[in-house]
């Protein structure tokens, strides 16, 4: 078992792992029981430097599953959220993603969330891990605990450098405007 994080806590991967060169990162989440339509969150990853992404090309969600350089490379889109374990997964090959960018981002999102009336209040045992790619083994887990009662979107955590060394934080920070808004905050050009 990995480091298990609070909100705003930080873990060095580098440091748990010496050699790290891939990791998987899972998200996960159950939708509450309630009537009406069935939940689609949908993960995704930004990567950026100094706090913007890279360009348009390197915001990998479900309708651009790799980055330009393959670095970063989202799985694929589940639909329902059902079963255990991750729901949706990112693998990043932490030695090839480019110099330049410091951070990548990981946002939730709820797929058409203000026409279906859904909101992450309604939405429990979300969570986000950092898995070796090597031997499996759980570096860090951040288990979102916090009410978010109104907003559509969270950025649930991200990967970042610092002096060298590759670093995890967990952040849990929501957005009322959807991934829209987490979009446009980081440079995304959204039509």
């Amino acid at each position: 078992m990995g480091v298990t994080l609070a909100k705003g806590g930080n873990v060095s991967l580098s440091k748990v792992a010496p050699n790290l060169t891939q990791v998987l990162v899972g998200l996960g989440w159950d939708a509450r029981s309630t009537t009406g339509a069935d939940f689609d969150l949908d993960a995704s990853a930004l990567l950026c430097q100094s706090g913007r992404v890279l360009g348009d090309e390197w915001f990998v969600f479900y309708n651009n599953l790799t980055s330009p350089d393959g670095s970063v490379e989202h799985t694929g889109d589940n639909l329902t959220g059902e079963g255990d374990g991750d729901d949706e997964s990112v693998i990043v090959r932490l030695d090839q993603v480019p110099a330049h960018c410091d951070k990548i981002v990981f946002p939730v999102s709820i797929h058409d969330a203000d026409n279906r009336g859904q909101a992450f209040g309604q939405v429990s045992n979300a969570f986000i891990r950092v898995v070796n790619q090597s031997d499996g083994k759980e570096l860090a887990r951040y288990d979102l605990s916090e009410d978010a009662s109104t907003e559509t979107a969270m950025i649930f955590g991200e990967l970042y450098r610092y002096n060298g060394e590759w670093k995890f934080r967990a952040v849990g920070q929501g957005y009322a405007s959807g991934l829209r808004g987490i979009a446009l905050d980081f440079g995304v050009n959204v039509s």
